[in-house]
């Protein structure tokens, strides 16, 4: 089954998209952006990701004979055909015409900002918001849970969450989010293959159970891989399984080898690193690395660094590749502005509702990221790129009393080129460059940004005019008088 399907859509997409059609609106172009709400995992930051599989999706977009097919044959509660032949054809031959823009992959990113624009035909921009939704949200969800892990871990973080992941699917793109989040590797293989990025492991408990005892066991792995050679030491006593790891140690020692490592999954991690430790080291095999894992999180392994736990690297799994106690991203794709067709002037439209969280922004949107004479981000300013930017002012879209003065001409534009007229043109970034951009972007951060009990807000405001321009559109919504 083909991923990349122009049916992987909601219904109401192809329904909204069928009434544009048959009201004669073809030409109506709309702009959408993307945003999300909340920081995942109560965080101070979340990192843009899935941008590569919008380009992977576009590049792919067309509606074959059998997608038409099936979608003729769809029919309403009544017993109406939902879709009509004229509107089937239309799909048919449809070719995407939208201008996309993205927050490059690896970018840190916060609530409310654009993190996807996408400029062009309104129908055709109502049927990939789910899609896109549905990409962006979920690798951003899971590169912000790497990248919060990576933060604490001192050491290399191996992600092998695929046994646990959502399907298939999930296991591919968590894998690869997670890479981009900071992780060193992964137990995925075809990820590794279709990302080109490290794979690792070791062995089970059941290779352990395999065998009349647990040395034998030992010296068969070690035998069989000698090289990178990792024990999992606790499927019966740790303490035991270290000392036969030990064993086995001098043994490769004497055959010009070393053993690489031994990896605790179970009991007081803590206690049993710092033992292991000790024990290793007496046998003078000092240059053995120690590996813990056991549903690990970002808080755990902070909570065993705090103890004075001697884990060299981590490997997590089932926390890390479903994003467990925060599902979703909650991102939402909002239309804030429409012209009739690509010669007339935009006009500006926004949501409102009594929830302030819920309220959207009008215009063709795009961030500024400002930086200090350090090089930390300082703050974002979001504005309207068909209205100009006055100053370096924002004004805190929550708090109409607050105004923050930015640092001027030392920004960044974060929205970039990924396609124009439908023709893909982002740049093909690997994913340990998009890794790398993670990491320097976490170092531009403020620490204060970056603590896991109650993170600073990192400010993110409104440029004077927007500010102005979403306070008249307010008004007139509710029909008061636009000063």
């Amino acid at each position: 089954m083909q991923l990349t399907n122009a049916l992987l859509t909601d219904l109401y997409q192809l329904t909204q998209a069928q009434a544009y059609f048959i009201n004669g609106r073809t030409e109506l172009e709309g702009s959408f952006y993307m945003h999300f709400r909340a920081n995942p995992f109560n965080g101070g930051y979340s990192v843009a990701c899935g941008m590569q599989q919008i380009v992977e999706f576009l590049t792919d977009f067309v509606f074959t004979d059998e997608d038409i097919g099936y979608l003729a044959s769809l029919s309403t509660s009544s017993g109406a055909k939902m879709f009509n032949d004229d509107f089937l054809a239309y799909l048919g031959a449809m070719r995407l015409e939208l201008d996309i823009d993205a927050v490059p992959e690896g970018s840190l990113v916060f609530p409310y900002e654009p993190i996807v624009r996408v400029t062009g035909p309104i129908l055709q921009a109502q049927i990939i918001e789910t899609p896109l939704l549905n990409q962006v949200g979920f690798q951003t969800l899971i590169a912000t849970r790497a990248a919060r892990i990576c933060d604490v871990a001192e050491g290399p973080v191996a992600e092998f969450g695929l046994r646990r992941a959502q399907g298939p699917a999930g296991g591919i793109y968590a894998s690869r989010a997670a890479m981009i989040g900071g992780c060193a590797s992964t137990s995925n293989v075809l990820a590794g293959r279709l990302f080109n990025v490290p794979v690792s492991g070791t062995h089970a408990h059941s290779w352990v159970m395999a065998y009349s005892d647990e040395l034998e066991a030992f010296r068969a792995y070690a035998q069989a891989e000698p090289d990178g050679c990792i024990l999992l030491v606790d499927t019966y006593d740790t303490i035991q399984g270290v000392q036969n790891a030990i064993i086995v140690g001098h043994e490769m020692e004497g055959r010009g080898q070393r053993l690489f490592g031994i990896r605790i999954d179970s009991g007081d991690l803590a206690w049993l690193s710092i033992r292991a430790r000790s024990l290793l080291d007496e046998a003078g095999l000092d240059y053995v690395k120690i590996v813990g894992s056991n549903d690990l999180d970002e808080y755990t392994i902070k909570s065993l660094h705090d103890q004075g736990a001697a884990f060299d690297s981590w490997g997590v799994g089932t926390r890390l590749a479903t994003a467990y106690e925060t599902p979703a991203l909650a991102a939402v794709y909002k239309l804030s502005a429409y012209r009739n067709d690509s010669r007339s002037p935009w006009q500006p439209t926004l949501k409102t509702t009594e929830q302030i969280e819920k309220s959207t922004l009008p215009g063709v949107l795009d961030v500024r990221r400002y930086y200090d004479s350090n090089g930390v981000m300082a703050g974002d300013m979001i504005y309207r790129l068909d209205y100009a930017v006055k100053d370096e002012t924002i004004v805190d879209p929550h708090d109409e009393m607050r105004q923050k003065r930015l640092p001027a001409n030392s920004f960044k534009t974060l929205l970039q080129p990924l396609a124009r007229k439908g023709q893909i043109v982002w740049p093909e970034v690997s994913v340990l460059d998009a890794q790398a951009n993670c990491k320097t972007s976490l170092a531009s951060l403020d620490p204060t940004c970056r603590r896991f009990l109650n993170p600073h807000s990192y400010p993110v405001g409104l440029e004077p005019g927007l500010f102005d321009m979403r306070a008249q559109l307010r008004r007139k919504a509710k029909g008061l008088s636009p000063d």
